[in-house]
């Protein structure tokens, strides 16, 4: 694809439209500026070449008016001479270069047509890689702190799924606990019902034990005279 076929994809580029597509708009400014500095570069070239080629056709265009208005003012003097002959000879080669600045005029046009198009791009590739040179760190910078954010998202997110993790923990315990009540209300209720005449037998039966221990005590404090 020629320099000038590329012309209207690289005037029309949006600069903003292209870093909101982007998935890093970092990384996409800085090869963005690599890619118009390398066609700047190519279209200074290009350009030079147009330009040269306007200036060209357009000293063909003004040479041809001159040769024009040239051989006009001699067949003026032929004829002032008496020489007709002469004159309309100088005049059949005015409409030569009458016709052939003709098609000159359209070569001209069409140069001029192409130098102001490369000029148009010159200036906008230019305008666009300085925009883009005073918008870079502030992009990045934007970048920065939105992957930042990202990561305190993300601990955020853990933060929250240990505050559920403990939650049900905490449920899991209040059921255990729940369980354990259960199971000692039912062992208590499994338990043998309490004879309460065979406790009381049990007390008395440790008095008549201490009576008759008290009896022996007594009888032989008596045998030794204490």
């Amino acid at each position: 694809m020629g320099i000038l076929d590329r012309f209207t994809t690289i005037v029309k580029a949006n600069i903003n439209e292209l870093l909101d597509r982007a998935e890093d708009p970092a990384k996409m400014i800085d090869q963005y500026l690599v890619d118009l500095t390398d066609s700047l570069a190519e279209v200074k070239r290009e350009t030079a070449g147009v330009m040269a080629e306007e200036k060209r056709t357009k000293r063909l265009v003004d040479d041809n008016a001159a040769e024009v208005d040239r051989m006009e003012q001699l067949a003026k003097k032929a004829l002032s001479a008496g020489n007709e002959g002469d004159a309309r000879a100088f005049l059949g080669k005015k409409q030569q270069l009458a016709a052939a600045g003709a098609e000159l005029v359209k070569a001209y046009e069409a140069a001029h047509a192409n130098a102001d198009k490369m000029r148009q791009m010159h200036d906008k590739l230019v305008g666009d890689i300085e925009n883009l040179k005073s918008r870079r760190e502030t992009i990045k910078a934007k970048v920065a702190v939105a992957k930042t954010q990202e990561q305190v998202a993300g601990f955020t997110s853990g933060s929250d799924r240990a505050e559920s993790a403990i939650a049900a923990f905490d449920r899991m315990e209040a059921k255990a606990d729940r369980m354990l009540d259960t199971a000692d209300a039912m062992a208590e209720l499994n338990e043998e019902p309490v004879d309460e005449v065979a406790a009381l037998e049990e007390k008395y039966a440790s008095v008549t034990d201490d009576a008759a221990v008290e009896d022996e005590l007594a009888r032989l404090k008596a045998e030794m005279g204490l």
